[in-house]
């Protein structure tokens, strides 16, 4: 700790990087009783923090490794920070990066003159790649996240946050790999050893948390990347060590709370940040509400997050902002049952009041009934009970839908498609690589076997497709069907028995 409290302090990365701004975030203050603060490294040169330490490991190298040149494996921002130092420092430089990369990433790599290879569905197949590549030429392997040099460079976060804010009381950080947070961790609790350091993963991303918790690292069978900046299958030897004794603790979140935080960073400083940039200020606002729920209700404290970095696709906005109002619990998602005569939509409309409807579908079913799926504005997520209770005790059995994947992903758009007299449909979701051809190889085993009935796919800027399809399956071909589904080698689910299927789309 020590030698890092030194090498932090020594770092090199003003060459490149800026002393970025630490904001007030009044909005987010105002709404919950604290002094909240945003560290801008969305502000950095290259729109992320990860040429603080990218810069730091590769001014250190000697000329004659600088001349043989360097490469690196990301997903993105550590390979636009390698790219800049590169180009800063008159190195040749390839960047190998998986083919389900963010377009944005990959062309501002291309930008600052490293020679880009796209390779493999996902971090581990680029990075195995270009460790070949750097034993072939004898090139040197800059790591993300998995060095000290690295590690220190990015700890320079911490010590401009101290440096701008001297007492805050918790500092709430993006973890991946855990270069960041480590470094943020080996500086501040050696300066100001009472500030709380916490570390916030997407739950389907979580191998800090998930190594912290064995006692080692351990490797995620699958990561999600829709937070690109901090996927990764398993966390540095470095890392994990200094994370285990300096890091507080481990706030996860969900999709959905990440989008309201991108939304949330949006109207507080008109930027948006990437879906990483945004997991500081989900985790502290996550925390809050814990503190609450266990009767230590969290005020008047001052609270950084760290906002990492602005790199995203302009077409992954529209998934953000689908999902933003759930995850800020302002919308809630409802399946409602209403008589099929004159006057039913009319009382329907007296029972939501003057809440403002989003979204409304509706098809007719039968001479009974008729279902509809209603997307409400709430102000909290209590509101919906007392909606669903409301509705009931009025005539209309109602199903709360909000955390259902199914309805918010594909019912939304589908709704209304049956397909009368069918029998023997089934329905499964399956998780299809974000690459090309991929769909096509999919709809080629799939369709070469089984009669498909039902098939909806969008692109929402992922690492993975989600693809919902109905399977006509008879009951002699059940076996023949079961070693399909285990040889077809995609993640899948079977939804036949999804509330949302019985009463949208069988």
């Amino acid at each position: 700790p020590h030698t890092y409290l030194t090498d932090i302090l020594n770092a090199r990365v003003y060459d490149v990087a800026r002393e970025t701004a630490l904001d007030h975030a009044r909005l987010l203050s105002d709404r919950f009783d604290n002094h909240i603060l945003l560290k801008r490294e969305d502000q950095q040169p290259v729109f992320c923090y990860k040429i603080r330490g990218a810069y730091n490991k590769m001014a250190s190298l000697p000329d004659a490794q600088l001349r043989r040149g360097v490469v690196a494996a990301s997903a993105g921002n550590h390979a636009i920070g390698v790219a800049m130092s590169a180009h800063r420092l008159g190195c040749s430089a390839i960047v190998v990066m998986p083919q389900t990369a963010p377009a944005v990433k990959v062309e501002a790599v291309k930008r600052w003159g490293a020679d880009v290879r796209l390779v493999g569905d996902n971090y581990d197949g680029a990075s195995e790649y270009a460790s070949d590549l750097s034993i072939r030429e004898q090139r040197l392997l800059i790591p993300p996240f998995d060095d000290p040099a690295i590690i220190a460079g990015q700890g320079t976060v911490g010590m401009e946050i101290l440096k701008q804010s001297p007492h805050p009381d918790a500092i709430f950080l993006p973890v991946g790999g855990g270069g960041l947070i480590a470094g943020v961790a080996v500086y501040v609790k050696q300066v100001q050893p009472g500030v709380r350091i916490v570390g916030v993963e997407p739950e389907e991303s979580d191998a800090m948390y998930q190594s912290v918790k064995a006692g080692r690292r351990r490797t995620l069978k699958q990561v999600g990347i829709f937070a690109d900046g901090v996927a990764v299958r398993q966390v540095g030897k470095e890392t994990f060590r200094l994370c285990r004794d300096l890091v507080d603790e481990y706030i996860r979140v969900s999709t959905d709370e990440i989008c309201a935080a991108v939304k949330d960073i949006f109207e507080d400083t008109r930027t948006l940040v990437e879906p990483s940039g945004a997991l500081g200020i989900a985790g502290i606002k996550r925390w809050l509400q814990e503190q609450e729920e266990r009767g230590n209700p969290v005020r008047n404290k001052s609270l950084v997050a760290v906002c990492s970095g602005a790199n995203v696709n302009f077409d992954r906005l529209r998934h953000i902002s689908e999902r933003a109002e759930i995850g800020e619990c302002r919308e809630a998602i409802l399946a409602v049952t209403i008589p099929e005569r004159p006057g039913s939509f009319r009382r329907f409309c007296g029972f939501i009041g003057n809440r403002q409807v989003s979204e409304f579908n509706y098809r007719y079913a039968t001479d009974e009934c008729a279902h509809i799926f209603v997307g409400v504005q709430i102000s909290e997520r209590e509101e919906i009970g007392k909606l669903v209770a409301k509705l009931e005790s009025g005539g209309f059995p109602t199903l709360d839908l909000t955390d259902n994947e199914v309805a918010k992903v594909h019912a939304r758009h589908m709704v209304g498609g049956r397909a009368p007299g069918l029998e023997h449909e089934r329905i499964f979701s399956f998780e299809i690589p974000e690459r090309i051809g991929a769909l096509r190889e999919f709809l080629d085993q799939l369709g070469s076997n089984f009669n498909i009935t039902l098939f909806h796919y969008r692109n929402h800027g992922a690492d993975f497709g989600r693809v919902l399809c109905g399977i006509t399956v008879p009951p002699e071909s059940r076996t023949v069907f079961n070693d399909f589904l285990r040889n077809l080698g995609y993640v899948y689910r079977e939804e036949t028995g999804n509330p949302v299927y019985r009463l949208f789309l069988s």
